[in-house]
């Protein structure tokens, strides 16, 4: 069982918006405490609980996200969402993007997930820091790479962030940023870090970052199926990049997460 903490970390869901879901009866806790009320979840709800985030997204109304999550049968699932995606379209082109997401979703044969554990030394880093809104990720980590560009002439290897566990759970937290350097650096908010030695669960996703969220579950839900646990802030690199090319397709995005056996927590 997953508290809704460690759901939320996994499912790029807040905590605000998984009790929300409990209490219209779209995605009830596989078991909640009697006692202290805790709401608890099983992996295997997390594609379920994507499914109806994206269903909201795309103003699919309650009762239709309610049959379509309930619904046993594939061919009725994919029907009534079809329905409802073939409106949207005809009304905004800007949906295609989260109809994609949608699709990978609901796929029945999802390719299988490369995982591999990685044992990452302690590293030092350029690195810029700050606590940043969800929301305001993009335009933060736009500015902050900017500033390392300026200040670190020879980085080793792609760039990469750290993202506290806060900031997908509340939606806000501390995030840092940074570029692998033989040296120390320093000059505005850039300065040295030493990135603690961990062991990471890394997979890499393809492509661009809008379902980016479901790569993200598919390990968590790996991660838990192989008897470990979630330790500390999610790590990302990012090979390539829109820094590198236009060309969505092509993006290249490493997510890894400290992991360490169920049995020593």
């Amino acid at each position: 069982m997953l508290a809704i903490g460690e759901f939320s970390r996994l499912t790029h869901l807040s905590v605000r918006t998984l009790r929300r879901y409990h209490d219209a009866g779209l995605l009830e806790p596989a078991t909640v405490d009697p006692a202290s009320g805790y709401r608890y979840y099983s992996a295997d709800q997390i594609p379920t609980a994507q499914v109806i985030h994206r269903l909201r997204e795309l103003d699919v109304p309650l009762p239709d996200v309610a049959r379509i999550v309930r619904s046993p049968d594939p061919g009725d699932r994919a029907e009534l969402v079809a329905g409802h995606l073939r409106r949207l379209e005809d009304q905004l082109a800007a949906t295609r993007e989260a109809v994609a997401s949608l699709r990978r979703l609901l796929h029945p044969d999802p390719p299988p997930l490369q995982v591999r554990l990685r044992a990452v030394p302690a590293t030092p880093v350029a690195a810029v820091a700050g606590v940043v809104d969800l929301d305001g990720v993009l335009a933060w980590y736009a500015g902050a790479m900017a500033e390392l560009d300026a200040v670190v002439a020879e980085p080793e290897g792609p760039p990469g962030g750290l993202y506290d566990n806060a900031l997908f759970e509340t939606g806000r937290g501390h995030v840092l940023v940074y570029r692998r350097t033989a040296g120390p650096t320093a000059g505005g908010r850039v300065h040295p870090v030493t990135l603690p030695a961990v062991e990471l669960a890394v997979t890499t996703h393809a492509g661009p970052h809008d379902d980016i969220d479901v790569t993200y579950g598919e390990l968590g839900a790996w991660v838990v199926a192989n008897g470990l646990a979630v330790a500390g802030p999610v790590r990302e690199s990012y090979p390539v990049g829109p820094r590198d090319t236009d060309d969505p397709a092509a993006w290249r995005t490493e997510i890894g997460w400290p992991v360490f056996p169920m049995a020593a927590r």
